[in-house]
């Protein structure tokens, strides 16, 4: 009996706990999203195997058929939606703006002529755009490996005065950050989905109903308490 086809999902590698951890050969990936990863594939009965790229270069590899799907940070945005299908939510986030701990900023009107940096493209971009006055400085855009990390340096380092991503990726901040601190959140009800190329419909609806089964039998609840306990499930009760 020949093994049974890897499921090949594309992300870049990156260390963004609670969301995933850097791949290595010892441990593969731990995190919420690899551990969504691996109850999808146990329920269709399939390995999963990460296709490492730079966050620029995982729409493309699912595009052209490098890899099956993108579970990786992906918001379900009109531009995105245009490039690949997208399954059902299988996370739902509100977005936070992070600053330098003692900036003095605490509202969207308290960065008007502020820098303000977010992921090109991103539903975080989307909700810069609409800050008043605020000067925005997209990341992203240059196949960098690890573009939260380029966004946290630059605002550690005072090259921009503000960044904006999902609630999810500040939780290992805590509150106690020396460096930073959150400045306020926008309950914007993100949907993360699985995304996958326009003409493999097959896939995306087995994608899809996997889905719906394990959050429908608790598994994928068991997931999200384990890695981000801190956050309110958006699905019901299983």
């Amino acid at each position: 009996m020949s093994a049974a086809t890897p499921l090949r999902l594309a992300c870049l590698d990156a260390e963004a706990p609670p969301l995933f951890t850097l791949w290595s050969a010892e441990h593969g990936r731990l995190g919420f999203e690899p551990a969504v990863a691996g109850i999808l594939a146990a329920e269709l009965g399939r390995p999963v195997e990460w296709v490492r790229v730079p966050w620029d270069r995982m729409i493309p590899a699912v595009q052209a058929h490098a890899a099956d799907a993108v579970l990786c940070g992906q918001g379900i945005t009109p531009a995105r939606q245009a490039q690949v299908d997208f399954t059902r939510p299988y996370a739902v986030f509100h977005e936070g703006v992070l600053v330098r701990r003692g900036s003095g900023i605490a509202s969207a009107q308290d960065l008007a002529g502020r820098r303000v940096a977010a992921i090109d493209g991103s539903t975080n971009m989307a909700l810069a755009e609409t800050f008043d006055g605020a000067v925005l400085v997209g990341f992203g855009s240059d196949g960098s490996d690890d573009v939260y990390a380029d966004m946290l340096a630059a605002l550690e380092a005072g090259d921009v005065d503000a960044v904006v991503d999902d609630d999810v990726v500040f939780v290992p901040l805590g509150e106690n950050d020396p460096r930073f601190q959150l400045a306020f959140t926008v309950r914007t009800g993100n949907r993360w989905g699985i995304g996958v190329a326009k003409d493999r419909p097959e896939l995306h609806a087995e994608l899809d109903a996997a889905l719906a089964r394990v959050i429908e039998d608790g598994r994928h609840r068991a997931a999200w308490d384990e890695w981000l306990p801190s956050l309110d499930y958006p699905f019901g009760e299983a």
